[in-house]
């Protein structure tokens, strides 16, 4: 089976990509506006860009209406934004943030998530993520327009959290983490069955 994508709706699109695009890991992002509305809410559209400079993105698509949603329009005005990573400790509470809350809304209270403070942020991260990496606007950039246009923030890695206990020698402890991954619809996997791969050799 093979098809132009020009066939397509954009919501029929956006089905086969995340499909097939999987899994994907979850940033978890908390933002506050310049009036000081806190918002915390889930994109699995997600990923790291490189590490020199250190440099993370993920893509809040527009609301129904074709409004930003209130993660991008805080950032936007604020040049801030903290990802906390998302295991299966907190993915029933992750799940709660996603819903369409009014601007004024803090999830936080709503999926009753502890607060901590960020070092060189004025935004909160949660407490009980395994790690979370503070951030600065870098870039901001419109993709498209109208319901669901997508957006793609670049963001400037900070400063960065990771739980003590998941760190031995420097290093992280890889198979403790128990991060978890969007698929496609409403399923989501789990990272409990690992395997290793050793690199090619030219010797």
């Amino acid at each position: 089976m093979n098809f132009s994508v020009s066939e397509l709706s954009a919501r029929a699109m956006y089905h086969w990509m995340v499909g097939l695009i999987t899994p994907r890991p979850i940033a978890w992002v908390s933002t506050r506006s310049s009036a000081g509305h806190v918002n915390l809410a889930p994109f699995s559209f997600f990923n790291g860009v490189g590490a020199k400079p250190p440099c993370l993105m993920f893509c809040p698509a527009n609301n129904d209406d074709g409004s930003p949603k209130d993660t991008l329009r805080n950032l936007t005005e604020t040049g801030q934004f903290a990802v906390s990573i998302v295991n299966e400790a907190v993915v029933d509470a992750m799940n709660m943030t996603a819903g369409a809350f009014d601007h004024e809304v803090d999830e936080y209270d709503v999926a009753k998530i502890e607060k901590a403070a960020c070092v060189t942020i004025d935004v909160p991260r949660v407490s009980d993520a395994i790690a979370t990496f503070e951030c600065e606007l870098m870039q901001a950039i419109q993709l498209g327009t109208g319901p669901g246009g997508a957006n793609l923030v670049i963001g400037h890695i900070r400063h960065l959290h990771v739980e003590d206990g998941l760190v031995a020698d420097g290093r992280l402890k890889l198979r403790d983490l128990k991060t978890v991954g969007r698929m496609g619809g409403p399923l989501y996997c789990r990272t409990n069955d690992l395997f290793d791969l050793a690199r090619p050799s030219q010797d």
